[in-house]
């Protein structure tokens, strides 16, 4: 993959920067799932508080508290991040092609094919429109710079690299979280769209990222994810839901 490509798809999927051996808590939604309005709504606030801050910054100087405009932005997605959710379980905007069982199983293989080759997965909940993730990458970024440049060349109709490069064997975890969401995204939406008899967009570009800093935040958003289904009505217990797994070990 050329830095060009690389680029662009940093752009769309915005992954934070991550700290090794971190575990991340993802969530990938259907094209189109949000609506229009509420879409429209989330970016004119978001343009009003980088507007306050820039300003804040120009007028402050070397007085400027960079920890508190990180907190606040940090509170700001939280709280459009619970503001989705509500209307992804409402499901009222949009296709629901995850209902559909064949759909969820093309998911569901392809997340437990990469468990213990690219991450250690943890938990998913997979919903009628969106997916909620928690694994750890293992890849280094060269390894996952491969994925990703192998990626493109199968699309292309190219034969895979034969080696990666060793002088960025380091961890970039943006390179390595953004790799692993193109593999993932891009095989599914293949598959699926396959399926379906269709063409487009599958997945909305933008993914939802968090760092899990520790064991309770773990438990914390594991049991999240796992009560999706709870939380819509769904079924009365999140182990009824054919769509949840948690790995049976933590550690």
């Amino acid at each position: 993959m050329n830095s060009v490509e690389y680029q662009e798809f940093y752009r769309r999927n915005l992954p934070h920067v991550q700290p090794p051996e971190s575990t991340l808590f993802v969530t990938f939604r259907l094209a189109d799932s949000i609506p229009n309005p509420l879409l429209e709504k989330w970016g004119e606030e978001k343009r009003i508080l980088l507007a306050e801050w820039l300003k804040k910054e120009a007028v402050e100087g070397d007085k400027f508290d960079l920890g508190a405009k990180k907190e606040a932005e940090l509170n700001f997605t939280r709280r459009w991040f619970r503001r989705f959710e509500d209307s992804l379980h409402e499901a009222a905007h949009g296709p629901l092609w995850l209902k559909e069982q064949r759909i969820a199983d093309v998911i569901t293989e392809a997340l437990h094919h990469r468990d213990g080759k690219v991450y250690r997965l943890d938990a998913y909940c997979i919903m009628a429109n969106h997916v909620h993730v928690v694994f750890a990458p293992l890849l280094t970024e060269a390894q996952a710079r491969k994925m990703a440049d192998d990626a493109i060349r199968r699309r292309r109709g190219l034969p895979a690299t034969t080696q990666t490069d060793s002088s960025r064997n380091n961890t970039d975890h943006k390179v390595v979280l953004a790799a692993i969401m193109q593999s993932l995204k891009g095989f599914t939406a293949w598959r699926a769209n396959q399926l379906l008899g269709r063409q487009g967009a599958f997945w909305q570009h933008e993914s939802f990222d968090h760092v899990i800093r520790d064991q309770e935040e773990w438990e914390r958003v594991v049991n999240y994810v796992l009560n999706n289904p709870v939380k819509a009505g769904l079924v009365a217990d999140w182990q009824e839901w054919l769509g949840n797994y948690r790995r049976e070990k933590e550690s």
